[in-house]
């Protein structure tokens, strides 16, 4: 009697596991669509104007930089291990992106003074903008909202010389971001 109970058991578990099958799928697919879809919504758009204070206490807007490229790159918090990767990774291809005509701006929902203590760690040359209202990070639709905190999503943004978003990134590798950028910048950049 054990066995038959066991069996009808494995057999009511393995149908459950069977029907939930399509069901994952269809969760990873609409997650995939929603990524695509994001990405869509923002390309060929006009970027959102803002106006933001970088480490140094200096104000930035988009306006500011009409007439450049404009790589807009949101981080989730100062000081994590993905997050100074990434900025270091930024870091190192700088040269290669201000001889581009572009600028690179880090932005995160830290303030003015947790960014100064994480640019000087780590020596950045370029601007990371304190977001701490979640201003921006709201207007592009990337607030992650972790119960007691809020962060921004790693996504960022190439904007051309006139405002216009060209490409958005919903999905980042922190080691090959800055590199697949300038990569892309330079691809648009000869056409």
């Amino acid at each position: 009697m054990m066995n038959t109970i066991k069996s009808k058991v494995l057999v009511l578990c393995s149908s459950l596991f069977l029907l939930s099958a399509p069901t994952l799928s269809s969760a990873q697919t609409t997650l995939f669509s929603k990524q695509d879809t994001a990405q869509k919504e923002w390309v060929g758009q006009s970027a959102p104007d803002f106006k933001l204070q970088d480490q140094t206490g200096k104000w930035h807007t988009l306006n500011q930089y009409k007439g450049k490229w404009v790589v807009l790159y949101f981080y989730p918090k100062d000081n994590t291990a993905g997050c100074t990767q990434e900025a270091n990774q930024f870091k190192s291809l700088y040269p290669q992106f201000t001889k581009s005509n572009a600028v690179v701006l880090g932005v995160s929902l830290d303030d003015v003074a947790s960014h100064q203590k994480f640019s000087e760690k780590l020596g950045l040359p370029f601007p990371i903008l304190a977001d701490d209202q979640g201003e921006l990070a709201t207007k592009f639709g990337i607030v992650r909202n972790l119960g007691i905190t809020k962060i921004a999503k790693r996504e960022s943004f190439l904007i051309n010389p006139q405002g216009a978003v060209m490409y958005h990134y919903t999905s980042v590798n922190t080691q090959t971001h800055a590199d697949q950028v300038l990569k892309d910048l330079k691809t648009l950049q000869s056409k």
